[in-house]
């Protein structure tokens, strides 16, 4: 086999400074050729956004069952909707924050390991629940595991995946929440069926759909390296060295070719402790304050244009179209369907056409969409079909420019902050959109007046216009781009001391 046109470094630090090392790990990182080894981390770390689909919507149709007397469980319908779901959702909030500050300091792997196992263990536990308040401290400890994953995952993802293709494939990753709402549509409809499972059965076994797709998950992901890009800041090179030596030696073997030379220099990096929330929190308002308010933008508009959607339309179906309480599961599968394909379809042209574009365009795409929707519904022009179809038709623009929120956040930050400015962000996005917006939409969605829910509509559809003209004002051109030279490391060397 040909020799590599590129001279692999040592890893050692430089001999310029104490503590001071100076590496092309990020450059060769990027320009890797597509692999089976690119495939691994896909696989291993990205399905675990199926998970939380699955049981986001396996929990909302398992509702009505679960009020019932025989289902061997005390708890009332509201009680699920609405304490269950803001249990869920201060866990999700409380986990990303913690388990963020954890990955900056700890690692990527430890914490990506340590999140899933807790989701794993709170979903396993929460099939034996026997009264409300258990069944609410299983589903604040899934919530927790699962806000987790969403900082150790996306960073973890964005530090190993080649910067040409990083928008694509976040996208489509952060998309696949979808697949596992879809599945988790279709696996209520048989599991609730009380020909096939009694009462107290089925939404015990629905549970563990979850488990048994995390045990596989957390096989795979024995296999997946800690971030390169993350060890080096950590004074430990040789480590990173050592994962991506690995994985040019790997794909070389696989490819039966020598990879591509290294495109960009070095960058010199000078090893530090842990950061504390105040650095943190000043490089957020201080060196970069129009990236957070675009952040914050983004995560707030998306949050509420999917509570304003999602959270009532199994009401909406029933209150407005009589929809039987048993068929709203199809309806939920098509808009599921509709989700992913967004972000399938059109992923690439974030890294061809552009961030800015594409995010802007999808953002205020789906909210003049949404405001037509309102419009129709209004005039009583829909039927339950083509208001689903409408749906459909919102979210395939929405769910691809809500991924690229997640992508967004990961990109424009330093390396050092990277996991907990994503938790920031989806703290805040989830919990004003995740708490909030219930609490409002259940009102207007729930009144029974057609003028009430038009207006949930609208809302939803105003904030995720306005995070769209955010986007087009002041969002950054990341497409292509290294993390790097997008958000320069709080540890880089720029000049000798």
């Amino acid at each position: 086999m040909a020799e590599p046109a590129y001279t692999k470094p040592s890893g050692q630090p430089a001999a310029a400074a104490p503590g001071v090392i100076t590496t092309d790990v990020p450059a060769r990182l990027d320009r890797l050729p597509w692999s089976r080894w690119h495939w691994r981390i896909v696989i291993g770390l990205g399905t675990v956004w199926i998970l939380d689909g699955l049981e986001v919507t396996i929990v909302g149709n398992m509702a009505a069952r679960l009020a019932q007397h025989d289902s061997g469980i005390s708890i009332t319908t509201a009680q699920v909707t609405t304490v269950a779901a803001a249990v869920y959702v201060a866990g999700a909030c409380s986990g990303a924050l913690f388990f963020g500050w954890l990955t900056d300091r700890l690692g990527r792997k430890k914490l990506f390991m340590l999140t899933l196992g807790v989701y794993l263990a709170a979903t396993a536990v929460t099939a034996v629940s026997w009264t409300a308040w258990f069944f609410f401290l299983c589903r604040f400890f899934t919530g927790f595991g699962i806000g987790g994953e969403y900082a150790a995952i996306n960073s973890a993802i964005d530090e190993l995946i080649p910067a040409r293709v990083r928008g694509r494939i976040d996208l489509i990753i952060n998309g696949s929440f979808w697949v596992g709402a879809a599945v988790g549509a279709f696996a209520s409809i048989a599991l609730l069926n009380t020909s096939f499972f009694a009462s107290d059965v089925g939404w015990r076994l629905a549970f563990g759909i979850g488990v048994v797709l995390g045990v596989v998950i957390l096989l795979v992901r024995r296999h997946v390296p800690e971030s390169p890009r993350w060890l080096f800041t950590h004074g430990r090179a040789e480590e990173a060295e050592r994962i991506v030596a690995e994985a040019e030696r790997t794909i070389e073997e696989q490819s039966g070719r020598p990879l591509p030379p290294v495109d960009e220099g070095p960058i010199r990096i000078r090893e530090r402790g842990p950061l504390g929330f105040v650095t943190i929190a000043r490089t957020l308002v201080s060196q970069y304050p129009s990236r957070t308010t675009l952040g914050l933008a983004l995560f707030i508009g998306q949050a509420f244009l999917y509570n304003a959607i999602t959270f009532g339309y199994a009401t909406i179906l029933t209150l407005y179209f009589a929809v039987p309480e048993g068929d709203t599961g199809y309806y939920f599968a098509v808009i599921a369907v509709g989700n992913f394909l967004g972000p399938l379809m059109l992923g690439h042209l974030f890294d061809t056409v552009g961030r800015k574009p594409m995010i802007a365009g999808t953002y205020i795409g789906s909210g003049l969409l949404l405001f037509a929707t309102a419009a129709l519904f209004q005039r009583g022009s829909l039927s339950a079909v083509t208001m689903t179809a409408c749906w459909t038709a919102v979210l395939f623009l929405a769910s691809a420019g809500a991924s690229s929120a997640y992508l967004t956040v990961s990109e424009i930050f330093p390396l050092e902050t990277r996991a907990l400015c994503i938790a920031f962000f989806y703290a805040v996005g989830t919990a004003v959109g995740g708490i909030t917006g219930p609490l409002l939409f259940n009102g207007l969605v729930g009144s029974g007046r057609v003028s009430d829910t038009t207006l949930a509509f609208s809302i939803g559809a105003a904030l995720m216009t306005v995070a769209g003209l955010v986007e087009a004002a002041i969002g950054v051109r990341a497409e292509k781009r290294s993390l790097e030279s997008l958000a320069e490391p709080l540890s880089a060397v720029r000049t000798e001391a």
